[in-house]
């Protein structure tokens, strides 16, 4: 009986994590699909390229305070590096900084989806953990 117990809880903590770890990573590229939604709907380039770039950097705001906690490991923050690395490139690309061409106001809208996609890989190839993705959620979700 205390056999049985034991593994039910070990399923049990798997299921929430890995559930856990989903709603994370839905929160994230929801935030991004957010920002595409907006872009499209806005008519003026001016506003296009101010959402998209606002969007990266509340993005990086939140990265940047995940790292600092100390419930971060070394791991995860070399992981967050990597995420602030792609998320600068698409900030520079978008204002035609570092060498990047300035994306055309025309191609905003692309763009908006573009960097949706990008996240969605990254999020494949990146590995944070749980709490680290947590963790950004929930300042993510206060600096909105």
């Amino acid at each position: 009986m205390l056999t049985r117990r034991f593994f039910g809880v070990i399923v049990m903590m798997f299921v929430l994590v890995m559930a856990g770890n989903a709603g994370a990573k839905e929160q994230i590229q929801k935030h991004f699909n957010d920002t595409a939604l907006k872009v499209q709907v806005t008519d003026d380039p001016a506003e296009k390229r101010e959402i998209i770039n606002e969007s990266l950097q509340k993005m990086m705001t939140a990265l940047d305070r995940v790292q600092s906690s100390p419930l971060v490991s070394k791991e995860d923050g070399d992981g967050i590096d990597h995420y602030k690395t792609v998320l600068q490139e698409k900030q520079d690309e978008l204002l035609g900084n570092n060498g990047f061409e300035r994306v055309p106001d025309s191609q905003l809208n692309a763009f908006s989806v573009y960097v949706v996609q990008s996240m969605e890989q990254a999020d494949k190839t990146i590995t944070i953990s749980l709490v680290t993705l947590l963790l950004l959620v929930i300042i993510l979700i206060l600096i909105v």
